[in-house]
């Protein structure tokens, strides 16, 4: 999708409502809402013999998508991009009559009528070029895995390190990880690389990559081309990209080195525990209603039932016991922050988790429940099962 980079000001051409609002839409969801920059709010039109390109870029993120539509007058402008959206989005569903006159960009849809104002091309950048293709995955295997993934990512500028997800490619194998410390997610999936010896270590901004997700349309058959841009790439180089069907997006990715998450995986466990999620996530949300913002929630583990706990300073305390199956030595009782445990549990994926413990004070982990569950060893720990998620979630130190 290439784009012209003079201005000329004037299009004229005739749309279908739906194909211009869902193209608006999408572009305008990643343009910044403030900015010194006035220009890099805008969405760029451009109306060729091939139709419609809308565009943005923050010189971070660039979107492009391209509709049909019937050109009288090919040219480029740039309006106001989340207007134009909101516009849209209200018309009546009629062909859009879009033309330019007096500096302002006129849409006609019915009995409807609107103006923009056009903004100056002079000083919007460059588009990046989409980098080469490094590999494709079907839409729904990758909108699965980084809403998992991206559930742990940290939100805190500064440690950007934190911010992203760590995709790892090794030939036909993917491995998305993210964490900000307090809890750790890691997904490893399969795809198809352009070249099956590829190995590439990216950083991508995991709030960016979660949006592209997001807008994936999972239903369709046609796979999500990636592609990195790494040295020697000309004008890419440094970039993620994702192309599918008349969509491509790029990020700029982090420029950070991602810590080594591997010695806080434990290998095998002191005790295990399956719970149903539905039941678990309810309760959870029922106990939490006395809890002070941000508290803990404690969980007791014993044979055949798990019970919580939670209070607050002024609100006064609940408890509530459901079904699980625990097998361990002795009982254990632990402590999380209740927002970071309903977080895990709402992307394990399946209607059961597994829990695995070391101690009250280590580091639990939660994956999908195996069909086999594991035995214990002869020292009577339980080993990892093997498994494509775990959510690995940091303990509230107990008082006492």
């Amino acid at each position: 999708m290439e784009g012209s980079s003079a201005g000329t000001n004037t299009v004229a051409f005739r749309v279908h409502k739906d194909d211009l609002s869902v193209a608006a839409a999408w572009v305008a969801r990643n343009l910044p809402t403030k900015n010194t920059q006035p220009v890099l709010r805008a969405v760029v039109i451009t109306a060729d013999d091939n139709g419609l390109e809308f565009a943005g870029f923050d010189y971070e993120v660039s979107t492009r998508v391209r509709i049909a539509a019937e050109v009288d007058e090919p040219g480029r402008v740039a309006v106001a991009g989340k207007l134009l959206s909101d516009i849209v989005a209200t018309m009546p569903p009629k062909p859009v009559e879009v033309t330019t006159k007096d500096g302002k960009l006129e849409l006609r849809g019915g009995s409807a009528r609107f103006e923009l104002p056009l903004m100056s091309l002079d000083d919007y950048p460059q588009l990046p070029t989409l980098p080469e293709v490094t590999g494709q995955i079907a839409p729904a295997a990758l909108s699965a895995a980084v809403t998992q993934v991206a559930a742990a990512a940290g939100r805190d500028d500064t440690l950007p390190m934190l911010t992203g997800i760590h995709m790892e490619i090794n030939g036909s194998h993917v491995k998305l990880t993210a964490t900000d410390r307090f809890r750790l997610a890691l997904r490893s999936l399969e795809w198809e690389p352009a070249q099956p010896d590829v190995e590439a270590k990216l950083l991508i901004p995991a709030k960016t990559l979660l949006d592209n997700a997001r807008t994936l349309d999972t239903h369709i058959d046609e796979p999500v081309k990636i592609a990195v841009g790494g040295p020697g790439n000309v004008g890419a180089e440094g970039l993620f990209g994702l192309h599918t069907g008349n969509r491509e997006t790029t990020t700029r990715m982090l420029d950070a080195d991602f810590p080594n998450v591997a010695p806080l995986l434990p290998k095998a466990h002191s005790s295990i525990a399956t719970v149903e999620i539905a039941p678990l996530l309810e309760s959870i949300r029922r106990v939490s209603l006395v809890a002070d913002r941000n508290a803990q929630i404690r969980l007791h583990f014993r044979d055949g039932e798990l019970s919580l706990y939670a209070s607050g300073a002024d609100s006064g305390e609940a408890s509530e016991t459901i079904p699980a199956a625990f097998t361990g030595a002795e009982d254990l009782l632990i402590a999380f922050n209740a927002g970071y445990l309903r977080d895990g549990l709402s992307v394990i994926g399946t209607d059961r988790v597994m829990f695995g413990f070391t101690e009250a004070s280590r580091p639990a982990i939660m994956i999908p429940e195996p069909e086999d569950l594991p035995e214990a060893d002869a020292d009577g720990t339980f080993p990892t099962p093997e498994t494509h998620f775990t959510y690995l979630l940091m303990p509230v130190r107990l008082p006492g």
